[in-house]
């Protein structure tokens, strides 16, 4: 899995350290880890509470263009 520098780069730039933002959004500072470290994804909802908290945009923070990528391949193939 790939490191999510962007989720890296704006939680810094708040200034919040991992276990700050874990306290706002009410879970585990294991839980915003894992979601940096690349090896998990929080729920749409957690998401943009991220988003939000981070002044961010949504998708720069858990879309690579890899995922892009991978959604318009499935969207022309339904769409075929």
């Amino acid at each position: 899995m790939k490191k999510n520098h962007a989720l890296i780069n704006a939680r810094k730039k708040k200034g919040y350290t991992q276990v700050q933002l874990a306290e706002l959004l009410q879970c585990k500072k294991t839980t915003v880890s894992n979601w940096e470290n690349g090896y998990a994804r929080p729920t749409l909802n957690v998401a943009y509470q991220v988003a939000t908290l981070l002044d961010s945009d949504i998708n720069i923070l858990f879309f690579s263009n890899e995922d892009k990528d991978v959604a318009k391949k499935a969207d022309e193939k339904s769409n075929s």
